[in-house]
């Protein structure tokens, strides 16, 4: 028998074989019957996590419209994918193979977000806090509109911390409650999705070479989880930024030269994780009370992508909807395409609900770490 800390993080395991593992993911979900493995579980970063915190800001960055969220049987909720997120997929899935079963987190429900106004009895559960287009430094992606950039996220998690305070009767309680909560961050796409690497963003080329622009996001970054630590957080998973560069979006605009995807993009984004890696080094000797973990973006986003090579159906690399030219996000109430499995993306940057549940298991060995 496999044991749930060694499980999907052996060497070995071939992408086949992964595929085997992981797929039954696709059509399952914890039963209810379940005990958490964490009281509650709370959200922050960009539109890979977003619920729906966006659905009602001035911003193009907003999907709370068909064919978004086709697969959820809530339907357009605000999350950029025909389905569940990432971070939907490790809170409620649960994989099974051959009389083992690894649950990620167990929880019955979707955490919601911050902007539906969760009740008291939710936001001991957790709170989303994640936002579309939103990034580390405040002025990131604001060129499509408003977001709620992870500073701000920061100040909306003070509110729910207070309000948390107020039901459990005392800050003691309440942060020994925060303590045994999982806290995950996907933040630092939109850093250079809508900033570094925008035609316009000449004056901030200029001014920061890649790995300077690494080191600003990484200072402001470590001040963000150093605040959240302050309120409370003691098991923290922070991931890294994906290979960005074979997001359809980033092949149409910049090309490939022949390459699976745009390699300049890719190593563009290597030295704010080799950064993140050094912080969560740091902070774990700064907060020798609390636990972080690394989530490998690149090395699941990897596995996922050989995932579909390896499986039965065909491996497409183009959105699955109709996108606009000027956001790559799917038009609104256009049909899109019926062979949802087998496509990576959903519309020009997000991937799809499978992709995303396949990718939640895989992060799972460095989440179980820190729990």
């Amino acid at each position: 028998m496999v044991s749930r800390r060694s499980f999907l993080h052996q060497s070995w395991v071939s992408p086949l074989f992964l595929f085997v593992v992981v797929v039954a993911l696709a059509a399952s979900s914890a039963d209810g019957s379940r005990t958490p493995r964490v009281p509650c579980y709370f959200i922050f970063g960009d539109s890979l996590y977003d619920s729906g915190n966006n659905n009602n800001l001035n911003t193009l960055a907003k999907v709370n419209y068909s064919p978004y969220g086709i697969d959820l049987p809530a339907g357009p909720t605000g999350r950029f994918s025909n389905g569940q997120t990432t971070a939907d997929a490790i809170a409620i899935d649960f994989f099974f193979f051959f009389g083992y079963e690894g649950e990620i987190l167990g929880f019955k429900d979707f955490i919601p977000p911050f902007a539906s106004n969760p009740d008291d009895r939710q936001i001991l559960v957790g709170v989303n806090y994640a936002s579309g287009s939103a990034g580390i430094l405040v002025e990131s992606g604001k060129q499509g509109g408003d977001n709620v950039d992870l500073s701000q996220q920061l100040r909306n998690h003070e509110v729910t911390v207070s309000r948390i305070v107020e039901i459990l009767g005392s800050k003691v309680a309440a942060f020994e409650y925060l303590g045994q909560c999982l806290y995950i961050c996907n933040s630092g796409n939109n850093d250079y999705i809508n900033n570094y690497i925008l035609p316009q963003s000449t004056a901030i080329r200029n001014q920061y070479n890649p790995d300077q622009f690494a080191a600003l996001l990484i200072t402001q970054y470590s001040a963000q989880i150093n605040r959240l630590y302050e309120l409370g957080a003691r098991k923290v998973a922070l991931a890294g930024i994906s290979n960005i560069g074979c997001t359809p979006s980033l092949i149409a605009t910049l090309g490939t030269n022949g390459a699976p995807c745009v390699n300049s993009v890719n190593q563009l984004v290597v030295p704010f994780n080799t950064r993140l890696k050094s912080l969560i080094s740091q902070l774990k000797l700064s907060y020798p009370d609390a636990k972080f973990a690394y989530l490998d973006s690149v090395r699941v986003g990897t596995l996922v992508g050989a995932v579909f090579r390896f499986a039965a159906f065909r491996i497409r690399a183009t959105p699955c909807c109709q996108v606009s030219t000027v956001t790559g996000l799917c038009l609104p109430n256009t049909v899109p395409c019926s062979r949802r499995p087998s496509y990576l993306f959903w519309d020009a940057f997000h991937p799809t609900e499978l992709a995303n549940q396949l990718a939640a298991p895989l992060f799972f060995p460095a989440i179980q770490r820190i729990l």
